[in-house]
């Protein structure tokens, strides 16, 4: 992947579930250059089988693609922004997925709306095409708009955009303007137009309007929730609460989540317990239902972020082997994992464990989470010592792999080794 080797304090930073503004930015240039390959791959596959690509959606695959290269020329930030954005990873892992036809050419029109962004975000002159097949434009990280038309002409100079259903160069007035797209960012406003929501604080936005929000299949981890029945006050009080939690309780993770973050998914509950989850394609997001209180975002967060951070981790240094048919019984969880379940829910409580020994022993959090911090640590502590003698005893897993979690072990020791003040 040409990628610098991660060095050895750096994957045990990582191993001990460290907050590390280095091993971030190797997790994220590792991420790219995989995002890179994955284009890559596509492109060929596309080739490989252009006899069998409709003729339409092949000339727009190809115009679109030579679109994003001229303006990663001369803006490549905002182009490596566009294509390291989470649901691009989504939507790459279906079009690979996906049998040749009339399916595949459907994913293909997506990179209309990927080159678009690009695009736009890099400003100038702009006079494009678009398919919109849902008759609904997508622009990733930006916002929807519904065209109720197979295509749109989206026209821009400057400082402004403008959006004609059906391709037409002399259609009716423009559906949506665009304004302030300086620093490669966007907003809008205009009828129909639905603006992908920021949170307060950072970087990190609310997306409830991509289509591959929650994979390509559009549920692959749970149902997404609708634009219109979000409470979008609610999630971005949740939001500042968990990042002021976060702060008076672990500074350096707080500020690894709102850097690693990019974009939290609301989905629809199912039944009185909250979901979370992450997609292995599409790392930054963290999908989940409306956590409960600060505590409850919080928790989700540094959970699903480490899920992310693992699973990228994972793609770039192999931490265990494919293919066996073994499982193995964990204590939070009722049925029995394979090796990589049991090592990212190893992985994933290891990083809860560590925050909530925090959290019993800080003055500065309520001190009902103070108590109930100390509980939970109390009851995972066991449970993931137990699913450490589970992966130490493996065979299935890499000698990367048996590094890193052995240094999981000796970060997980040290958590038991520090008193608890949960009172």
């Amino acid at each position: 992947m040409n990628v610098v080797p991660l060095p050895a304090p750096a994957l045990a930073r990582l191993a001990r579930t460290s907050p590390d503004p280095a091993g971030l930015t190797f997790l994220g240039s590792a991420l790219h250059t995989r995002r890179l390959l994955l284009l890559k791959a596509l492109l060929v596959r596309v080739h490989r089988h252009r006899a069998a690509v409709e003729p339409g959606a092949l000339g727009r695959f190809e115009r679109s693609w030579e679109l994003v290269e001229r303006v990663d020329r001369h803006r490549p930030a905002v182009v490596r922004e566009v294509l390291d954005y989470p649901t691009t990873g989504a939507w790459l892992a279906g079009a690979l997925a996906e049998p040749v036809g009339p399916g595949f050419d459907r994913l293909l029109a997506r990179l209309d709306s990927i080159a678009a962004t690009a695009a736009l975000r890099g400003g100038g002159p702009l006079d494009l095409t678009v398919e919109t097949p849902d008759g609904l434009l997508s622009l990733p990280g930006v916002g929807r708009l519904p065209v109720a038309a197979p295509r749109v002409r989206i026209s821009a100079g400057e400082r402004i955009v403008r959006f004609h259903p059906d391709g037409a160069r002399h259609a009716a007035p423009a559906v949506l303007t665009f304004s302030g797209a300086r620093h490669g960012l966007l907003t809008g406003h205009g009828p129909g137009w639905s603006q992908v929501h920021p949170l307060p604080g950072g970087a990190a936005c609310l997306d409830d309007l991509d289509p591959y929000r929650a994979g390509a299949g559009g549920g692959s981890v749970g149902t997404a929730a609708d634009h219109t029945d979000t409470d979008h006050a609610a999630w971005s009080a949740r939001w500042r609460a968990a990042q002021d939690l976060l702060r008076r309780t672990d500074p350096g993770r707080a500020a690894e989540i709102a850097r690693a973050v990019r974009v939290v998914v609301p989905l629809v509950p199912r039944g009185p317990r909250h979901r979370g989850a992450t997609l292995s394609a599409a790392p930054g997001a963290v999908l989940t239902s409306l956590p409960a209180g600060a505590h409850g975002m919080a928790e989700t967060l540094v959970h699903e972020l480490h899920h992310s951070k693992l699973a990228t981790l994972h793609e770039l240094v192999p931490l265990y082997g494919h293919g066996r048919d073994t499982v193995h019984r964990v204590g939070w969880r009722p049925d029995p994992r394979p090796i990589a379940g049991v090592l990212h829910g190893a992985y994933a409580h290891l990083a809860l464990a560590d925050l909530w020994r925090r959290a019993a022993t800080a003055d500065e959090v309520p001190k009902s989470w103070r108590s109930r911090a100390g509980q939970q640590f109390d009851d995972i502590h066991d449970q993931v010592g137990d699913a450490l003698e589970i992966l130490l005893e493996s065979d299935e897993l890499t000698a990367e792999g048996r590094e890193f979690a052995d240094q999981m072990r000796q970060h997980h020791a040290s958590l038991g080794a520090t008193p608890l003040a949960a009172g």
